[in-house]
């Protein structure tokens, strides 16, 4: 008796293995077909945007243009390497390949967990999906229209008293020759185009990823891990933090710091009504359910 129970308890489980296992393949074919598209539109993103990455190069260095006409000097960037240059541009065509293919790949990833997913779970995760590439732009733009100028007139406006060693490398030019032998000291700025283009996507990505904050904090007030009033009480470590990270990924320039910090804070009340806007119709609906007590809720959402 106890063999012929036993028997059939381990056929069982070997078939509820088989039809656990059956699943977990298919999602793995399919994640595995969505990776493959993502990666074919990012592969398409980047041919492209290298067949325009000379005029995005261009876009990129505009700012550093304008300050150098604005000094009387000629707007030019160099290469110290052969490769330089082309690299360069293979580096801005897969930055903005990805940034082309971004609605090719949200809309895999939405199709492989939207099935996954409740009605009401669709409803409000879509608007933080459709939220974050647009805020991320805003950032970007920001960021090269405002911050960016204002990092690269900082870093060159430290030209005036670095010494060059343009006369000491064989330059011809008259003004520096001349400057030399009165023995006074006139600097020759020559931007390199990696150089350039590190600063200028380092603060795009910063201020890009900085402008995702409202997105963040709401999603995780939606989960519960965080709360309006929680926000609020860790106000003065959030200053604390984003100034730190306003030293960190701007010039030490106290004004463009300043900058970065209101545009950041602000993001950071701004989460703060958004998380309290999430909690309070949390609340209205547990409480249409019978779930939560007026005394439970504490009604802070401002």
């Amino acid at each position: 008796m106890t063999d012929a129970t036993t028997e059939p308890d381990e056929k069982e489980l070997e078939e509820n293995m088989d039809d656990s296992s059956a699943p977990l393949v298919e999602h793995l074919a399919e994640l595995r077909t969505r990776l493959i598209r993502s990666v074919i539109a990012i592969m398409v993103g980047f041919l492209l945007m290298f067949a325009v990455s000379r005029g995005l190069l261009d876009f990129l260095a505009g700012p550093i243009a304008l300050i150098l006409e604005e000094r009387g000097a000629e707007a030019q960037l160099i290469f110290t390497a052969p490769q330089e240059q082309f690299f360069t541009q293979v580096r801005i065509a897969f930055v903005f390949g990805i940034g082309l293919a971004f609605p090719v790949i949200a809309h895999q990833m939405w199709s492989f967990v939207a099935p996954g997913l409740y009605r009401n779970e669709k409803n409000a995760f879509l608007p933080f999906i459709v939220a974050s590439p647009f805020l991320f732009f805003l950032g970007a733009a920001f960021a090269h229209y405002v911050i960016t100028p204002l990092a690269m007139r900082f870093f060159i406006g430290f030209g005036d008293i670095v010494p060059t060693i343009a006369a000491a490398m064989g330059a011809t030019d008259a003004p520096v020759l001349e400057a030399a032998t009165t023995g006074t000291i006139k600097t020759v700025v020559l931007p390199s185009v990696r150089e350039t283009l590190d600063i200028s996507l380092k603060l795009i990505f910063a201020f890009g990823l900085c402008f995702q904050l409202p997105v963040l904090l709401t999603l995780l007030g939606k989960a519960g891990l965080v709360s309006a009033r929680g926000l609020r009480d860790m106000r003065k470590y959030a200053v604390v933090g984003i100034l730190v990270l306003a030293a960190l990924v701007t010039p030490p320039d106290v004004f463009t710091q300043l900058i970065l910090f209101t545009v950041v804070y602000g993001l950071y009340e701004i989460s703060i009504l958004l998380v309290g806007m999430v909690e309070k119709r949390r609340n209205e609906a547990l409480r249409a359910e019978g779930l939560l007590d007026d005394e439970d809720d504490d009604g802070d959402v401002g």
